[in-house]
């Protein structure tokens, strides 16, 4: 592979944040297009906070706003996900496989007869049969709702897409949003097996752009080029759930959103997982019980930018939460 255009860590990260909104905010509202290429709710409302980070005047309802479903990642994490989009972040992921693609339907069958059109609660189910919801969800025939509480499960229409488009949709929208990236971190991506991630690659060839990346070979979408050239410095404060960090690189050399967990570099721990991020680089570590949000910074900032991270913290839209701030300096 011959690149096209040599890439830094920093033009990568602004690049991602910029296409997932982490720069500048979407109008209030603004919920699907700030979920278009899905988000993990696997802590508490992280789907919430990461809305919040991307969307002006979030509000403590957004992640059930009208347009968006939940249902099961390839690893058994609920994700908030477009409903219109729904069949690439379900159906894209299947193997061209037929035993598996077989398995997942007939999974889907058994779990839609058993809810017979009903919203059922996951306390219902029996293990066998919470084991069916979760292989068959990735048929896209299986929404859920959790409200950190309690699961339910729905039948809803079958999504009416081709897998191999639903596959190249999945890809282009990994590339637009982890790019530079790789096939193999699609794989890890999308839950799906190596080999059907580089088919993908070939499928989608002519839309691709081979990029030198910190001297390891990756892709862009060529469409993306002229983004990823320009990325500037990024300005401005957010708190990120930990489900957002792959954006700066959670692999072992710092550049890709997996497979591989990478040491981090300040001290986070069990209860503040979660990063400050300051113009675009990492300046420490949030945790939150409740309303109150401990923050643990790094380095010292000047209290403008102390007043931004306290600020992000007041507004998050925790439900039925008075929101207070602490300091863990």
């Amino acid at each position: 592979m011959t690149a096209a255009l040599r890439v830094t860590r920093a033009q990568a990260v602004a690049h991602r944040l910029r296409a997932h909104h982490l720069v500048e905010r979407l109008p209030a509202g603004s919920y699907v297009e700030a979920a278009w290429c899905g988000l993990q709710d696997s802590a508490p409302r992280a789907a919430l906070l990461s809305l919040h980070a991307r969307v002006d005047a979030c509000e403590p309802t957004a992640w059930e706003a009208d347009g968006l479903l939940q249902t099961y990642s390839p690893r058994l994490a609920v994700h908030v996900l477009p409903a219109e989009d729904f069949g690439v972040f379900t159906v894209g992921r299947l193997p061209d496989d037929p035993a598996v693609r077989r398995e997942v339907d007939e999974a889907a069958d058994l779990a839609c007869r058993m809810l017979a059109g009903e919203a059922v609660r996951a306390t219902r189910f029996s293990r066998d049969q919470g084991q069916l919801v979760r292989v068959g969800a990735a048929g896209g025939r299986l929404a859920v709702r959790w409200d950190t509480r309690s699961l339910t499960v729905r039948e809803i229409p079958a999504p009416d897409i081709d897998p191999a488009a639903a596959r190249a949709e999945l890809a282009r929208r990994h590339l637009h949003a982890f790019g530079p990236t790789t096939p193999r971190t699609f794989a890890w991506w999308a839950g799906m097996h190596p080999r059907g991630a580089r088919q993908v690659w070939q499928q989608l060839s002519g839309e691709l752009l081979p990029v030198d990346f910190e001297g390891q070979p990756a892709w862009i979408l060529a469409a993306d080029e002229q983004a990823a050239r320009q990325a500037g410095e990024v300005r401005g404060v957010r708190l990120l759930p930990t489900e957002d960090l792959g954006l700066l690189g959670a692999d072992r050399a710092g550049l890709f959103v997996g497979p591989a967990a990478r040491r981090k570099t300040t001290s986070y721990d069990w209860y503040h997982p979660n990063g400050v991020l300051v113009d675009g680089e990492l300046a420490g570590q949030w945790g939150r019980r409740g309303g109150r949000v401990e923050i643990g910074l790094d380095r010292a900032l000047p209290p403008s930018v102390r007043d931004a991270v306290a600020a992000e913290a007041l507004t998050m839209p925790v439900p039925n939460a008075s929101m207070r701030v602490e300091f863990l300096d």
